[in-house]
């Protein structure tokens, strides 16, 4: 196993294990009782996949779905619930929030002045921990929304990549990550934090429900890789050709349906039309779930409307096979005539000098 995997398979799970502790941190502070403490034990779970994942892979990832974003999405997500459905009773002035997370000078001085060595660094911590506890709930809960969607993409990055998946494809999906987790932070901290949804204990178990679901696109690899398939009877089929032919693009027109814009978009319609709560960022979010939903059925129509010509162009040539796998068959069997072409092409001097002394 490569030194540097197997960095890169601990070193992410840790900050997986970490973010999940933290989280769990101030669900105990907030709600302050111990037995929350409990929900630590999930880590377990993350720390049985990477045992299994160091035996069976050597640390490398699986194909199509990642086993430790999904344990990380399991120890955090509970975490994130209890901390939006508490919603914290402390206050927050109108301090920037620099201000509040900033420790004071004078209380690491009196630290520094007190103690030296470890034990300066110790009651330095302290005293950071300390500062840090007054921090009001909601800065905490918005905090670690934040951190949590950028470590599911950095997490992704760190973490070593299987044979079926190239940097380049790993690459496009952190692209496609970095403005989903864009949307989704926007989805949850902008509509939780209108005072008629958060006065409204349905809407917010509704509106988590939502969040939770669009999180579930993290662990899996599809968007970027197509489904491989055999030219076999079942796979001559119309939809089973569509589908393997334009799995990725398929994929991507799902998730925006009916994980992402498209749930977006009826929570908010929702909101708007029945319990009539109207702000500009609604509206323009609204507009913008609509606009997209609109773009992806078009693109769909556009991938059926080219698949049906290929399908009509290849009959009328009297092509049987329409196999989704055609370009790599196609490039096989390109390669195969290069090859004869390449012999021909070197036998046929020979072929010149042999006849050439029957002449004489």
């Amino acid at each position: 196993m490569e030194l540097i995997v197997l960095l890169n398979a601990l070193v992410t799970r840790l900050l997986f294990v970490l973010h999940s502790v933290i989280g769990v941190w101030r669900v105990t502070a907030a709600k302050k009782d111990s037995k929350y403490w409990l929900l630590a034990l999930l880590n377990l779970l993350l720390c049985l996949e990477t045992g299994l994942t160091l035996k069976f892979k050597q640390g490398r990832g699986y194909k199509w779905f990642s086993p430790a974003i999904f344990l990380y999405l399991i120890c955090t997500v509970p975490s994130l619930w209890l901390l939006e459905i508490h919603h914290g009773t402390q206050y927050c002035g109108n301090e920037p929030e620099a201000v509040q997370v900033n420790v004071s000078n004078q209380d690491f001085n009196q630290s520094r002045d007190g103690s030296h060595g470890s034990e300066g660094i110790i009651q330095t911590a302290k005293v950071f921990v300390n500062q840090l506890s007054t921090i009001c709930e909601t800065v905490w809960t918005l905090a670690l929304h934040q951190t949590f969607l950028l470590l599911l993409v950095v997490g992704r990055w760190l973490l070593p990549i299987g044979v079926e998946i190239t940097r380049d494809q790993l690459s496009q999906l952190l692209l496609m990550f970095v403005g989903t987790a864009a949307d989704i932070l926007e989805f949850a901290s902008e509509t939780l934090d209108i005072p008629e949804v958060r006065n409204n204990y349905t809407l917010i178990n509704a509106i988590l429900a939502v969040w939770t679901w669009s999180m579930l696109q993290f662990p899996l690899d599809l968007a970027v890789q197509h489904i491989g398939c055999k030219p076999t009877t079942s796979t001559r089929r119309i939809p089973s050709l569509l589908l393997c032919r334009y799995s990725a693009e398929l994929w991507n027109i799902g998730v925006s349906l009916f994980i992402q814009d498209g749930p977006f978009f009826i929570v908010r319609s929702i909101l708007m039309g029945h319990f009539r709560i109207f702000n500009q960022m609604l509206v323009f979010f609204t507009a913008k779930n609509i606009l997209v939903v609109i773009l992806q059925l078009y693109r769909l129509a556009v991938i059926t409307l080219d698949f049906r010509a290929t399908i009509l162009q290849k009959s009328r040539k009297g092509e049987v096979s329409c196999c989704p796998c055609e370009p790599y068959e196609a490039h096989t069997h390109a390669v195969a005539d290069q090859d004869n072409e390449m012999k021909e092409f070197v036998a046929f001097p020979q072929k010149k000098e042999t006849q050439a002394p029957s002449k004489d």
